[in-house]
């Protein structure tokens, strides 16, 4: 319910469970723009649930002497004394049809006997908003291209989140930057790089990528381009030691497996999982756990062991390089 309408939110409570800040934060917006468009004089009201007494619904719901519209968000709904639960089951039960009622329950335990309860009524509408994991950040950038009238390959969406980072607001930001210019088109990684390619992190994958490829001189071409366009050290080791893992887990996986599974077990994207396996076929057991030691004495060379970042990083491309077959 990302553009919900008066229609969809009026006399109903939303229920918004889990611990993605920016998500919920995103659908109360939009609630709340939703309601305003319906009467522009709606009095809005934001409150922690630890604060509510039994007699404060009455008091949030109540019309107030410009407009019998309300829009009512109460948060940390697992903080709510037991003394009040009554009261949000009471209001749930039966909705005043000119209020809107969102609640926001950040996840875990606490309060789950109240959330049961409201999932049981059939005004409530229960949105989640759990945490996405890296391996779904993709897929959260298509989606958000979709929402905008907007495409975007596979591979294009995974370099974003490269170059952008795991954070879903720069991420959204992104997606609008470029749906603001390119429009409806659906964008490759070209197009992506021509406005992202320049973050660091987009560059700490090129060189990991093409060192445990075995490209040595294209390995250390990327290098002393991050090195030059300002990437801090521990960025290049990060994305060595992702790469290590993800092929180290490939190594370990029971054959067969479907390539969504296999995703999940790497952790990774599915179009990830082909750059995984190419990787993989000249890399064996005693190789990979070499270059996992290798990664982790580098990235302790880099912070404070040795005094030369950039000479420890040539010296783990090389290294990485070399045990790749052999």
């Amino acid at each position: 319910m990302t553009r919900p309408s008066a229609q969809d939110v009026l006399g109903k409570v939303l229920l918004l469970t889990g611990k993605e800040e920016y998500l919920a934060q995103r659908t109360i917006e939009a609630v709340k723009s939703a309601v305003r468009h319906y009467d522009a004089d709606v009095e809005l009201s934001d409150v922690p649930a630890a604060t509510l007494v039994p007699g404060s619904m009455g008091e949030l719901t109540a019309p107030s002497l410009f407009s019998s519209t309300r829009c009512v968000i109460i948060r940390e709904l697992e903080n709510l004394q037991d003394d009040s639960h009554d009261a949000i089951i009471e209001f749930a039960t039966s909705p005043v049809i000119e209020v809107a009622l969102v609640l926001v329950h950040g996840g875990g335990a606490r309060g789950s006997g109240l959330l049961n309860k409201l999932r049981k009524l059939p005004a409530v509408i229960e949105q989640k908003t759990a945490e996405v994991r890296p391996s779904e950040l993709p897929g959260f950038v298509a989606g958000e291209f979709r929402a905008r009238g907007g495409g975007i390959e596979p591979e294009a969406a995974s370099y974003l989140v490269q170059a952008v980072g795991q954070d879903l607001r720069a991420l959204a930001g992104a997606v609008d930057q470029l749906v603001s210019d390119f429009g409806t088109t659906r964008l490759g990684v070209a197009e992506v790089k021509r406005y992202f390619g320049g973050r660091a992190e987009a560059k700490s994958f090129a060189v990991a990528d093409a060192a445990f490829s075995g490209r040595r001189a294209q390995a250390l071409e990327e290098l002393r381009w991050a090195i030059e366009g300002g990437t801090p050290p521990v960025l290049i080791t990060s994305a060595c030691a992702g790469n290590a893992r993800s092929i180290a887990r490939y190594l370990g996986a029971p054959r067969g497996m479907r390539e969504a599974d296999l995703a999940r077990e790497l952790g990774v994207p599915p179009w990830k999982v082909r750059s995984v396996r190419d990787q993989s076929r000249a890399w064996d057991a005693q190789g990979i756990g070499s270059a996992i030691r290798a990664v982790a004495e580098a990235d302790a060379g880099i912070k404070g062991a040795e005094s030369d970042a950039e000479f420890t990083l040539e010296r783990l491309v090389l290294r990485v390089c070399a045990l790749r077959g052999g």
